[in-house]
């Protein structure tokens, strides 16, 4: 006889009773944010060898340029000696970088965001070469000196033009160093501001000036001041897709800079000097002080007053 409790109990014994189990087939949301090290963005071996090979091709030309000064008279020096001063400080400024000094590194935070998870970040350090802006600051007044002297430009528009150039490049350097956004571009908009203030001194006032003189001397200046800033121009582009955006690496962006300044120094120089050497309208003859030093007519008397 078939107990019927017992049947019951025996039919339901195959189905499917919810039981408790210790493992959650859910994994529980971790409690911790996870973090990943920081990335740092750095030259390598093929940066520092453009650096001495830049290094060294500002040697080479600081040695010609002083070389050609010393066999022509000191009074027309002018150009030559400022043309091989551009070039002394370029030089010095890239043997620091090539020898491990003048450069630092800019923080930037990348944030990641996510749905169903907390954010993540993401640190980055890229190193940013400051000995170049150093340089900057001293070579591209000493450029501009050069071809205002060629144009023949008054005192007022060479400070304009030279506190504009100094605008840029400190503005520029400190865009590399800013924060992110709003800080960075609006440096980045100052320095290209300031960098069309130069444009017009040169562009307007520069070529008025060269004209003046004759057309040679006006064509010639033409030429070299449009190379200038068209050459000067690549800078920023560079600074945009490079320090700015980071959308190129930092061998890439020593490599970019090497370029445009072999162009806009070493080869500038060479133009200038030999192109003024044949031109006798471009000659700058400098007497008293420059010429023969606090003697002579140079010097400075102190005793006017004979009666007194």
């Amino acid at each position: 006889m078939i107990d019927p409790v017992e049947a019951m109990m025996k039919a339901t014994s195959n189905l499917l009773v919810p039981t408790t189990s210790s493992k959650s087939p859910i994994a529980p949301i971790p409690t911790v944010i996870p973090t990943s090290l920081p990335i740092y963005e750095t030259s390598t071996d093929t940066g520092v060898t453009t650096l001495w090979v830049v290094f060294v091709l500002m040697v080479i030309a600081t040695i010609a340029f002083s070389v050609m000064a010393f066999r022509i008279p000191v009074q027309q020096r002018l150009f030559h000696i400022i043309t091989a001063f551009i070039t002394t400080f370029a030089a010095i400024s890239y043997f620091a970088m090539a020898t491990g000094d003048g450069n630092s590194f800019a923080k930037y935070v990348e944030v990641e965001q996510n749905q169903h998870v907390p954010d993540t970040t993401q640190v980055i350090y890229r190193q940013i070469y400051w000995a170049r802006y150093v340089d900057w600051s001293i070579t591209t007044p000493l450029l501009l000196l050069d071809l205002a002297f060629l144009a023949g430009l008054s005192g007022a528009n060479i400070l304009v033009a030279i506190v504009a150039d100094l605008i840029m490049i400190l503005t520029g350097l400190f865009a590399a160093f800013g924060k992110e956004g709003g800080q960075q571009w609006g440096y980045y908009a100052i320095a290209c501001i300031a960098f069309l203030v130069i444009i017009y001194q040169l562009a307007v006032y520069g070529r008025q000036m060269a004209i003046s003189k004759d057309q040679k001397t006006g064509t010639f200046f033409t030429l070299i001041a449009g190379y200038t800033l068209i050459v000067w121009t690549v800078y920023p582009i560079v600074w945009g897709i490079a320090e700015g955006s980071r959308k190129m690496t930092v061998d890439a962006e020593i490599i970019s800079y090497a370029v445009v300044d072999i162009l806009a120094k070493p080869i500038f120089g060479a133009w200038l000097l030999f192109t003024h050497a044949s031109m006798p309208s471009t000659h700058i003859s400098l007497e008293g002080f420059w010429a023969h030093g606090l003697s002579g007519e140079g010097s400075v008397r102190l005793d006017d007053d004979e009666g007194a």
